[in-house]
């Protein structure tokens, strides 16, 4: 919160939309990113990533294997 004087109702008036479009903007915000969490928390994602990491792993001992 500011520590303001306020001259006229206008002035807090103003302050007071842009306080309540602040608090729009961030409730919007939190709404994505409980969106984009709850995607990440599919089971389907986290096949994909499961596999990723089998491929790249199945490749690092690939490569060992040959090299050695």
């Amino acid at each position: 919160m500011r520590n303001t004087n306020f001259t006229s109702f206008e002035e807090i008036e103003l302050e007071l939309m842009q306080y309540n479009l602040e608090r729009k903007i961030a409730l919007e915000e939190i709404k994505g990113i409980k969106h984009q969490i709850q995607e990440d928390l599919q089971p389907a994602n986290w096949l994909q990533s499961g596999f990723k990491i089998a491929r790249k792993l199945s490749t690092v001992m690939l490569l060992k294997k040959l090299f050695k």
